[in-house]
């Protein structure tokens, strides 16, 4: 489990990708301005809140209700366990959906409608399997992309808007279509001020 200093080093991160550098008033700024921001700032004071052994962590309930207004102010729908790396972007947010299951790696960027979701898969003998998306480092995700069950997205791969991906991506490509395929390898990252 995360320590509360790694959460902080990470949302120094997140306001990193924001502001191209970092300064405790930038970062009350934008917390209160932007309201994808808020999303993000509030999921790291609940995940640094949980991970406290201190009374503080009698506050949790309190911060999670500060996160369930702000992604509803945001239309999104990301759960404050996400397991999500330094230097989150999100960009626009309306209806964006992430798996509380989903893991997000470094400097990745996610725009509006996209979802990062569940696949369940049932066995002869109704066992259910549930399998989640990893998003790995500087990977950017396009508006309305559906990535969905145990798919790995290569780092600095770029997701173009509309895509279905149901299998995993090679690091370094562009992906686009429904069913997503690949359409460019050894592309260039797409991560504007990252975090160091």
């Amino acid at each position: 489990m995360a320590t509360k200093y790694q959460h902080w080093k990470a949302l120094k991160g997140d306001t990193y990708r924001q502001l191209g550098c970092f300064s405790f008033l930038g970062l009350v700024k934008r917390s209160i301005l932007s309201r994808t921001f808020r999303v993000v700032v509030t999921m790291r004071l609940c995940q640094m809140v949980a991970g406290s052994r201190t009374p503080v962590r009698l506050l949790l309930p309190l911060f999670k209700v500060m996160h369930k207004i702000s992604t509803g102010l945001a239309g999104v729908d990301c759960h404050w366990k996400t397991d999500v790396g330094a230097g989150f972007a999100i960009t626009h947010g309306w209806g964006m959906v992430i798996n509380e299951g989903a893991k997000i790696g470094k400097n990745v960027t996610i725009m509006q409608g996209v979802t990062l979701g569940r696949r369940d898969k049932i066995s002869p003998d109704n066992e259910r399997t549930s399998t989640y998306p990893t998003i790995e480092d500087e990977v950017w995700i396009g508006p309305n992309s559906v990535i969905v069950g145990g798919v790995s997205i290569g780092k600095g791969s770029r997701i173009a808007g509309g895509s279905l991906v149901l299998d995993d991506v090679p690091p370094y490509s562009t992906v686009m279509g429904n069913p997503a395929r690949i359409v460019r390898e050894n592309c260039i990252p797409d991560v504007f001020n990252p975090a160091p």
